[in-house]
């Protein structure tokens, strides 16, 4: 809370007959702050928590200044000490928070301090979204037996859960089977505008968050600054640690026009994200401004909001206008908040304007969006769905390198499988559940469908599983929920699903055709993830794509099916049914809308939501401060990142004679390097659960088991799709063992290399870290013994986990790569005077020792990127830094 108030923000404004203190932008620029209303929106939500922290300690008049001269050149260099109001979590990145948090209370316990000094200092809700998988699937009680088996599955993560929620303050779970967090987010969660007792005063200021999933980015749609840090970073702002960061760019986005008749804010977020992944937005904030905004409703916007992480920026910022008050009171939102948000954003200057200063522009004309997919390997690889079956069939060449296609007989069924075929057809996911134009539009698609006599081919596991409770409401009362049923989109489960790779099985038969036949078969879902690997391990093409298309591709059954010439199905009078004579209009779609969704609905939903099914409340828990451990557990163990922790930091250490664990190409995402999904038999993990007597049935994936570091660390690298060219010809999880020239696991290879005392360097190509805000993506790193990562480029989030876990990431300069170096995996890499200290993003030189002996001096620019994180660094970790500090 502001001390100092440099700039005389400090004032008092009523609204609903209270007081309010506000920090505002309005009296800072009389006071000194030079045309800061000519800011971004974002920039201003940032100027205000500044104002309000300013302390001439964490927040000083310099950084207060460098937002203003931010204005002068639209980039800086400054770093900033920013406090998010709340953090939020789901259950994957949730477990071995909690974790962390209760090993933290263990260490300092063991120094004889009181272990409660570890605890949330600020707002954290978690919400369990990510653990339901889709077994069973296609009838009425799919639902019923799919939340039984989450419940058998994870019963020990769900009590660590509940022992969290009794343990630490300011710390709340929201139980499985509600939705998926940032529809819960959007929808319940968010207030935009929040107040709070602060110094004995109620104090307005907006609401702003950071979330342990990189989706989090969703609710910028709402004006609600936030987005996707790891694990380890969120557990730094719960106990009170500023977000260090330089004042980023602003990228404005100018939006004109209308969507035209038959396209969906899913073919509009596509266009988006290859535009700004093209225009290069990684580490900026995208704020969305122009006359076009008011033809995007909430839920648009939100959609456009959730695709962040997929375009590369760091959020996707929205202002408050009508639509946002509008979207408040038709969720059901409290009327005096409805008004405090207006007043409060027409007074800070929030509300939606023009005269707006950006580092860059571009501009869409919305008009001229047309149906899209992306895919099959990434969310930025947009496709026109006039050319999805041309485009397929070109990268089913490429890929399998034959031309002709396959099919084989698929066991007691008459039908073949074939190349091409769609396997899975699953509406899911935050990006599109939370969107009733899309839900209602599948619905009516379905409607149409089933009117004319076509169905679901037979191949095709189908699935719909929304992110809110609420979805389910307004199909039912819209009367469409029937039609999703008997085209086999039943209710599966309120989660992320096959997004995050909880598919669940392919039926036997289905499975051993692709097996057998070796198929190049493909997914269909209305998600945002689409990365190799990730879907299901025998379904090599992935497609993102809105929930009506998904419906229309589970009718078509092929991706060579070409929607716009090729019939679905013939009709009960055996005439030819296309896609353009069961498509719903603009109009039907508006109006089911209008008569299906109730602010009542989402009250009713929300009321209770802390309640949770019959199977959570009946998880018992013992009250304690302090953990109680299973020694035999595999799903929650104390993580190995606080044992025997010096008081006093070690300092910088020298990284001399390492070798390689892997090299990698571009796009390496944090998929790759710690799977989410499906755990394999053969493999160090296991063998780990052979060892536990852990069967196969109940491995579940490596998300649910993210509470157990010996789990994750051997599921490293271990994605089936990752090549490293470190062992050319091979794919999954393996390397190179030098200078024996032995090939293994990942896993064991990082074991051998620690016990003969060697240091492990990671090189990679462009984009590494791509994908999700996953935490494990650098633990697991650490636990393998890297000490380093050398690429060309590193995603936001990814960079700065590896910093969190005491890890040195370094790029490589203009000219420079794995490629120009001829780079095998046998060289001794030396990274010189790293002992000696770093600066902020200084130039380190790195040695490498080729097996003919020869050597390469070449500089590379670390990319610790602030003073707080050359801290961290030093400590070996943020974690580490945060502990000793509190100890």
């Amino acid at each position: 809370m502001s001390k100092v108030n440099s700039f005389k923000s400090k004032k008092t404004i009523k609204v609903n007959g209270k007081d309010y203190v506000i920090y505002s932008l309005t009296e800072a620029e009389k006071n000194g702050l030079k045309d800061i209303s000519k800011l971004p929106k974002s920039l201003k939500v940032l100027l205000e928590n500044l104002l309000r922290y300013e302390d001439n300690s964490t927040v000083d008049k310099t950084q207060i200044n460098a937002i203003q001269s931010w204005l002068n050149n639209k980039t800086s260099d400054t770093e900033i000490a920013y406090r998010p109001a709340r953090v939020l979590m789901q259950d994957y990145t949730g477990i071995p928070a909690v974790a962390d948090l209760a090993a933290m209370r263990d260490a300092v316990k063991a120094k004889n301090k009181d272990p409660k000094k570890i605890n949330p200092l600020s707002q954290v809700d978690l919400v369990i979204d990510h653990s339901v998988m889709v077994d069973n699937y296609a009838n009425k009680d799919s639902f019923d037996l799919n939340v039984e088996k989450e419940f058998s599955r994870n019963g020990e993560r769900y009590s660590f859960l509940k022992w969290g929620q009794q343990a630490f303050d300011n710390f709340k779970v929201v139980p499985p089977g509600t939705g998926i967090c940032h529809q819960v987010n959007l929808e319940y969660l968010s207030k935009v505008v929040w107040s709070s007792e602060m110094n004995g005063e109620l104090t307005a200021y907006p609401d702003t968050l950071v979330g342990t999933d990189s989706h989090t980015t969703m609710v910028n749609g709402l004006s609600v600054l936030g987005w996707g840090v790891g694990g380890i970073e969120a557990e730094a702002v719960m106990l009170g640690q500023p977000i260090s960061m330089l004042i980023p760019e602003v990228v404005g986005f100018e939006v004109k026009g209308k969507l035209p008749e038959g396209t969906t804010a899913t073919d509009l977020v596509l266009t988006v994200t290859q535009m700004l992944r093209k225009k290069g937005v990684v580490g900026k904030f995208v704020e969305f401004y122009g006359e076009g905004l008011k033809n995007l409703s909430l839920a648009d916007r939100a959609t456009i909001a959730n695709m962040a992480p997929e375009y590369g920026a760091t959020c996707g910022f929205f202002p408050i206008d009508e639509e946002t008050l509008k979207y408040l009171e038709f969720t059901g939102r409290d009327k005096d908040l409805i008004k405090l948000i207006e007043v409060y954003a027409k007074e800070q200057g929030l509300w939606t304007s023009s005269g707006m200063v950006f580092t860059d522009t571009l501009s869409l004309d919305v008009s001229t969006v047309a149906p899209t997919i992306a895919g099959p390997k990434r969310p930025q690889d947009k496709v026109l769905l006039t050319d999805a079956a041309k485009d397929f069939d070109k990268n089913f060449k490429e890929t399998i390198k034959r031309t002709a296609l396959k099919e084989y007989p698929v066991e007691n069924a008459n039908y073949k499988l074939k190349d091409g075929n769609i396997v899975i057809a699953a509406i899911t996911s935050c990006t599109n559940t939370s969107n009733p134009s899309v839900l209602i539009a599948a619905g009516l698609l379905a409607k149409k469908a089933i009117e004319k006599g076509l169905s679901s081919k037979p191949w095709v596991k189908t699935s719909l599983a929304p992110g809110s409770k609420v979805v389910t409401d307004y199909l039912e009362k819209a009367g469409l929920d029937t039609y999703l049923n008997q085209l086999g989109f039943n209710l599966v489960g309120y989660g992320c699903t096959t997004c995050i790779g909880n598919s669940g099985p392919l039926n036997d038969n289905i499975s051993n055709s692709i097996i057998k036949g070796e198929l190049y078969v493909a997914s269909v879902l209305s998600g945002n993830r689409n990365f190799e690997g990730r879907v299901h391990p025998q379904v090599k093409a992935n497609y993102l794509a809105s929930p009506p298309l998904v419906v229309a591709y589970a009718i078509a059954g092929s991706m060579m099916v070409d929607l716009y010439k090729d019939a679905l199905g013939k009709d009960k009078n055996g005439k030819d049914v296309f896609l353009k004579d069961i498509w719903p209009s603009n109009k039907e779609i508006a109006d089911k809308i209008l008569t299906s969704i109730t602010a009542q609905m989402y009250r009713s939903r929300y009321d209770n939501v802390s309640e949770g099914p019959a199977s959570w409340q009946k998880i018992k828990t013992v009250a304690s401060s302090i953990y109680d451990w299973d020694q035999k557990s595999t799903y929650v163990k104390r993580p190995p990142f606080f044992e025997n922790l010096p008081d006093k930091p070690e300092g910088f250490k020298a990284i001399k004679n390492a070798r390689p664990l892997l090299i990698l190409a571009d796009s390496i995402t944090t998929d790759h390097i710690s799977p989410a999904g499906s755990i394999q038999k053969s493999g160090p993990t296991g063998d780990y659960f052979m060892e536990h007597q852990v069967l196969q049935k109940d491995f579940n994936s490596y998300g649910a088991r993210r509470g157990n570091h010996e789990v994750m660390m051997r599921g490293t690298f271990a994605n089936i799709r990752i090549k490293n060219e470190m062992a050319p010809g091979t794919e999954g999880g393996v390397t190179m063992l030098h200078p024996d020239k032995k090939v293994m696991p990942v896993f064991d290879a990082s074991m051998e290399y620690q016990k003969r005392k060697v240091d492990l360097v990671v090189i990679a190509g462009k984009e590494y870290g791509t994908g999700s805000s996953r935490d494990w993506a650098a633990k697991g790193t650490k636990l393998l013994g890297v000490k380093a990562v050398i690429a060309e480029s590193f995603e936001r989030i990814h960079r700065s986990n590896l910093v969190g876990m005491g890890i040195l990431p370094l790029q490589f300069k203009e000219g420079y790569s794995r490629k120009t170096l001829n780079l095998k995996g046998s060289e001794i890499i030396n990274i010189l005077n790293v002992e000696k200290g770093l600066k902020p993003r200084e130039e380190v030189t790195v040695e490498f020792l080729f097996e003919d002996g020869s050597s390469k001096k070449i500089n590379v620019l670390s990319r610790i990127d602030t003073d707080n994180e050359t801290e961290y660094y030093k400590h070996g970790g943020i974690l580490q830094y945060v502990l000793r500090n509190m100890a």
